[in-house]
């Protein structure tokens, strides 16, 4: 199957563009994706469910706090809601969206896109997160769709955020990297729900002109609720601002050219007639953005996989390691910009909350070595990172501090700077004192990165599911079954699919 393209050029009014683009790709206007696209994004959409899960039945507090509102918004006409996970209850769609990419997003630990496209020259390197699926999911069951129609809406949703972050760089201005997920949003809800053009248009403007989130909710020493949050607020803005437009209220138009909002604010283009970017959206083929981007197999920020890697390279290739914790004299990991920044802040050497410890790379680290050390085992497999991992006990753990102490964090400058984000580039080292120095080398595809080629990675998901799911599921294997096959399911177990038991729900 040949790739198609649509390209938006910078010279005319995108909103509209991506308007008629959601539009004719769900119509099937167009090329269809080809089915290893939508097996692609069947696995982001599984991996997403199990984190969903596991943060209700471990009763985080976000997606408790938005459930709960959530089920005060019962919608009055059933046929016109959606029902949250594990409910029958149809709430107001935007209350369901709000609640269920809560829950999906709590663990920061599904699917990342870097914003990464050589071939076009569109290397922006704008993050994201695969956050987003509940709501084509809200809009499918309203709209009566079948499975493969649903995953179309999923792989439309994740193709407008992810070609935004290839060509626009939010965290240059210290904008939330949601804003392109809230895009991708309005107009995938949209178009499911049966709006015009239009209609999209002015989602879209409501979107970029009344709800810009700052990067101020991920700042801080110890971080909170809104920085997991974040998307599920922004998914919850963008629904409601598609269905405000299609009641009739009139947006800003041509969005991404108006000199006052934030994309000819910060970049400006060289004449008013244009935006700062050219759009190239996928049409047909597997040429879709969902297809370069990555899994996080357990909890951590996603730019400590590099180094995550080269330890269980190093605890693999030598096992003694993991049998006496106090020969383990010293660590040092060397890495790029920004995730020396990101996650090597001095501020996170001291994580006293999840949201912290999950974005401090000398907490993932030593975690890990603790379990290996406790355990007297290693590989990604053995040692994954799952929500217990955070708790009160773990956060605070003799042994894990003693190695944090041990562990040096440096940037390797620009030889390591320009290989991001093509890769993860980074290497771990050990001083021991039986084995002496020791070096992971350059870490660039680790397990999870979409270059990565080592076949491992169906396994590793499925563990993963596993052991996030059997934390608020009974029967795992049909909570997997249910998820599966989604091009194969009637608009009836689309409406149905999220009519299942949650422990502690």
């Amino acid at each position: 199957m040949s790739n198609e393209f649509v390209v938006l050029p910078r010279d005319e009014n995108q909103a509209r563009g991506i308007g008629q683009y959601a539009l004719d790709f769900l119509a099937g206007k167009m090329g269809q994706p080809d089915e290893s696209v939508l097996r692609r994004v069947e696995q982001f959409h599984l991996d997403s469910i199990a984190c969903g899960v596991s943060a209700l039945a471990c009763r985080a507090n976000a997606p408790q706090v938005l459930r709960t509102e959530a089920l005060e918004y019962v919608s009055q006409q059933p046929a016109d809601g959606a029902p949250l996970f594990g409910s029958r209850v149809r709430v107001k769609p935007e209350k369901a969206v709000v609640a269920n990419s809560s829950a999906v997003r709590e663990w920061d630990s599904n699917g990342t896109n870097f914003g990464y496209n050589p071939a076009r020259g569109a290397t922006r390197g704008e993050f994201g997160h695969n956050d987003f699926y509940p709501v084509a999911v809200a809009a499918a069951q309203i709209r009566g769709l079948n499975g493969r129609q649903t995953l179309q809406a999923m792989i439309l949703l994740d193709e407008i955020r992810g070609r935004l972050a290839e060509v626009f760089a939010l965290k240059d201005y210290k904008i939330d990297h949601v804003v392109h997920g809230a895009i991708g949003s309005a107009a995938t809800f949209g178009a499911v729900m049966g709006a015009t053009v239009e209609q999209i248009e002015s989602a879209i403007g409501l979107v970029v002109a009344h709800y810009i989130p700052f990067r101020a909710i991920r700042a801080g020493k110890q971080l909170s609720d809104s920085k997991g949050a974040s998307a599920a607020i922004s998914a919850e803005v963008a629904v409601l601002s598609a269905l405000r437009a299609m009641r009739g209220f009139v947006g800003p138009a041509d969005i991404f050219r108006n000199p006052e909002a934030i994309f000819c604010l910060f970049e400006k283009p060289p004449d008013k007639h244009s935006s700062p970017f050219d759009l190239t959206l996928g049409a047909g083929g597997d040429d879709f953005a969902i297809m370069g981007m990555h899994f996080k197999l357990g909890l951590y920020e996603h730019q400590s996989a590099g180094a995550i890697q080269g330890l269980q390279n190093l605890l693999t290739r030598y096992p003694q390691i993991i049998f006496d914790d106090k020969k383990l004299k010293s660590m040092r990991i060397t890495i790029y910009e920004p995730a020396f920044g990101i996650i090597g802040d001095p501020a996170k050497r001291d994580p006293r909350t999840r949201q912290s410890a999950d974005h401090s790379m000398v907490y993932i680290i030593a975690t890990l070595v603790r379990k290996a050390f406790r355990h007297r085992q290693a590989g990604w497999r053995e040692l994954m990172l799952v929500p217990a991992d955070y708790d009160e006990s773990s956060l605070f753990d003799p042994l894990t501090r003693s190695i944090m102490e041990r562990i040096e964090f440096r940037h390797g400058g620009k030889e390591y700077d320009e290989k991001y984000p093509d890769g993860i580039p980074t290497t771990l080292e050990i001083e021991h004192s039986d084995l002496g120095r020791l070096s992971s080398g350059l870490v660039m595809y680790p397990e999870g990165h979409a270059r990565n080629t080592s076949g491992n990675l169906p396994g590793l998901l499925e563990h993963k599911f596993r052991a996030l799911a059997s934390l608020g599921v009974d029967d795992v294997d049909a909570l997997y079954r249910r998820f599966s096959d989604m091009d194969r399911k009637s608009p009836a177990e689309i409406a149905d699919l999220y009519d299942f038991e949650i422990r502690g729900c």
